[in-house]
């Protein structure tokens, strides 16, 4: 057996001696991103076009997990050469890459009979499509982003795959929040390619960052350019995200107005709104947020009626955010309740209390408050809302099932 190990530093020369102790001969130690470069321009330099050749006479290649070493032109080339990748890593989000590309993760200390043993075949799982949970608030500042973090990372679970998207149009800040850098390709880019029909779950897992266990597409990073968020193009991105995550907790904008077709004279011409609109479209169940606080409560319930019709039949989950007597004075969870059920028809509402310390180091650290301050009231009520508002379903639901499931809510 012919081995090339490509795992930078003594990790990587750590893994080709405990290779050779086995009796294996390494052909080549290199950096861990160099086959990925030689698959992608072979004849870029000599070293890339000598690498490759020693590859095709390679059995396994042992590479590191990250995304900037394993990717998919390097899986199509070892593939045509008949060459075994086995990628080392210890991250969680290198495991959930390679398992999207079909490949399973080994740690880089796993001793090296396990690492160059043929892969015992699974039989294949029974397909399943994942939620999308759209979390939208009233014009103002609810706390949208908070509680989409906060519900994303009450969510995560290593068996339990969630994706966090930023399909705000205006005022994108999911990147700012979580401390992630924005100028990466994020949802734009997922969208762009869902629209050419070029978005697989491979490409999503290499454009994402990763918070934690929680696979995050950022924002917009100015928002002038929100007419890449089109109706379509954020509705097939969503869509392509059922496939690759058990959960997608969408960050929306707060405008839900419809009137630029009464301004434009473009009939297909970009609209604002549109990506807020997908959004809610697409979900299986929306949060609805709320300020507690006079004001925060008058605009939610001036903009309900535009909600349930942007929504149509999707569940709505209200929750009051913020909840403080400060603001609203004795009884602040009864007054809230009253009100909302009096001008609006809701009686199931969730609350999240108000916690200025915890909320407060999350925003210094930039991540999310269940990190910063586990014990926190807010990401503790998150994660009562979670159990009660989420429930796993079956392992065995199918497509088809829930296509079923959604067209009856829909028609009902």
């Amino acid at each position: 057996m012919r081995v090339v190990v490509a795992v930078d530093g003594r990790a990587g020369e750590d893994v080709a001696r405990r290779v050779r102790d086995e009796g294996v001969e390494v052909r080549a130690v290199v950096a861990a991103s160099a086959p990925a470069a030689a698959a992608m321009d072979a004849l870029s330099t000599p070293e890339a076009a000598e690498l490759l050749a020693e590859l095709s006479r390679a059995d396994v290649l042992i590479v590191d997990g990250r995304a900037a070493a394993l990717t998919a032109p390097l899986v199509a080339a070892c593939d045509r050469m008949s060459v075994r990748i086995v990628p080392v890593s210890s991250r969680p989000a290198d495991g959930r890459l390679a398992a999207s590309l079909g490949l399973t993760a080994h740690d880089a200390g796993t001793p090296a009979a396990e690492l160059l043993a043929a892969p015992v075949p699974r039989p294949p799982a029974e397909p399943t499509r994942g939620r999308v949970i759209t979390v939208w608030g009233a014009p103002g500042a609810p706390g949208r982003t908070t509680l989409a973090v906060e519900v994303a990372c009450a969510l995560s679970a290593p068996a339990h795959r969630v994706a966090l998207v930023d399909a705000d149009s205006h005022a994108p800040s999911l990147a700012l929040a979580t401390g992630l850098a924005d100028e990466g390709p994020g949802f734009a880019a997922a969208c762009r390619q869902a629209e050419r029909g070029s978005l697989t779950t491979a490409e999503l897992s290499r454009i994402a960052s990763s918070l934690g266990d929680v696979d995050v597409l950022t924002g917009l990073n100015r928002p002038g350019r929100w007419p890449e968020l089109s109706h379509s193009r954020v509705a097939a991105a969503l869509d392509a995200c059922r496939s690759w995550v058990d959960d997608t907790v969408v960050d929306t904008a707060a405008p839900l107005e419809r009137d630029e077709e009464i301004v434009s004279d473009l009939v297909d011409g970009p609209r604002r709104n549109a990506a807020t609109l997908a959004s809610l479209e697409s979900a299986d169940v929306v949060l609805a947020v709320v300020a507690a606080d006079p004001v925060g409560v008058s605009r939610f319930v001036r903009a309900w009626p535009d909600l349930r019709a942007a929504a149509g039949a999707t569940p709505v989950r209200v929750v009051v955010n913020k909840v403080r007597a400060a603001a609203l004075g004795v009884d602040a969870r009864g007054q809230v309740r009253r009100t909302l059920e009096r001008y609006t028809g809701v009686t199931d509402v969730a609350f999240v209390p108000w916690d200025a310390r915890g909320t407060d180091a999350a925003m210094l650290a930039a991540r999310p408050i269940a990190h910063v301050a586990p014990r926190s009231a807010v990401p503790t009520a998150v994660r009562r809302l979670v159990a009660e508002s989420f429930a796993p379903r079956p392992a065995a639901e199918t497509t088809a099932t829930r296509h079923a499931l959604r067209r009856l809510a829909r028609s009902a």
